[in-house]
């Protein structure tokens, strides 16, 4: 049932923004790092026991892998457009893809523009930086799917593994970072060590 992948990737995404939101009403240095610490906790199970939960089923009628990786996918799609002010989205392309076609249109008028003689109306003038970056964006995605594609083929659910560390890696420092100088997360840190 596609309403329950739908729902995990509303909810990954709806976590996201409260732990944002969180961190920046406490002015933290890892509001960013909080979301991915959680899609690195989350990938290291999905990894180390994909096979297994494969086929744990759930109300939704699909297995809850789908239902994990699809909340991962709104938690990570939720980062991307937070960090980016709303205009990268990571886990699908077609904006990307809109958006260098549109910077390549501009590109191909402003050389015809530049030709013909001046006009009244401004010249269009193309994106060279915005063009980069949804180039690299696509080639990164391009070269994650074949590589995600390969590693699983070869590995299995295990090739994600070393991309939770990687996340843990890049999201800790800034979350010690607080919680060295955080009494709250301090005080969180040790009711969860009480538990």
């Amino acid at each position: 049932n596609a309403l329950g992948a739908i729902l995990a990737f509303m909810t990954g995404a709806a976590v996201c923004a409260v732990l944002v939101n969180w961190g920046r009403q406490r002015q933290l240095y890892s509001v960013y790092a909080l979301p991915l610490m959680l899609e690195a906790l989350m990938l290291f199970p999905f990894g180390l026991m994909g096979t297994v939960t494969l086929n744990w089923n759930t109300p939704f009628a699909v297995p809850l892998t789908v239902l994990l990786l699809s909340f991962m996918m709104g938690l990570q799609n939720a980062v991307g457009s937070k960090t980016s002010g709303g205009s990268t989205r990571t886990t699908h392309m077609t904006g990307n893809f809109t958006d260098l076609g549109m910077e390549l249109g501009k590109a191909l008028f402003w050389r015809r523009q530049r030709r013909q003689a001046a006009t009244v109306l401004p010249a269009v003038q193309h994106d060279w930086h915005r063009m980069r970056m949804t180039a690299g964006l696509i080639a990164m995605f391009v070269l994650g799917g074949i590589t995600g594609a390969l590693g699983f083929k070869h590995i299995g659910f295990f090739c994600v593994v070393p991309l939770a560390l990687l996340l843990l890696a890049l999201s800790v420092p800034p979350f010690l970072r607080d919680a060295a100088h955080s009494t709250e997360l301090q005080t969180l840190w040790r009711r969860f060590h009480q538990r």
